[in-house]
């Protein structure tokens, strides 16, 4: 499993747990739709932050990774963002970015 792989689907958790509480019935829905997820590359830290400002701002789902620091990225910084919520929206605040 790649690294990008593997960074959605820890992102993906943490938007799971978000949106248990706050909005089961879309949760519902993305898991009989097949889960869709797909990891974008970002240039820094400022930008994934700006990116979990945005996506927040047109109300979707947006959680941020911490490193705890115990390889190479130090403790604390952010590493990963998730994003659910309808394509057509998510797709305002990630259409520019790469796949990574």
């Amino acid at each position: 499993m790649s690294s990008g792989k593997i960074a959605a689907h820890h992102a993906t958790l943490a938007c799971y747990k978000t949106m248990l509480d706050s909005n089961p019935t879309f949760l519902r829905q993305w898991e009989q739709a097949g889960q869709t997820k797909i990891a974008l590359r970002c240039s820094s830290e400022e930008e994934l932050l700006s990116l979990q400002t945005q996506a927040r701002r047109l109300n979707l789902c947006a959680q941020s990774i911490r490193d705890a620091g115990r390889t190479q990225i130090a403790a604390g910084s952010r590493t990963v963002l998730g994003i659910l919520g309808p394509a057509r929206v998510v797709n305002q605040v990630t259409g520019a970015l790469r796949v990574l």
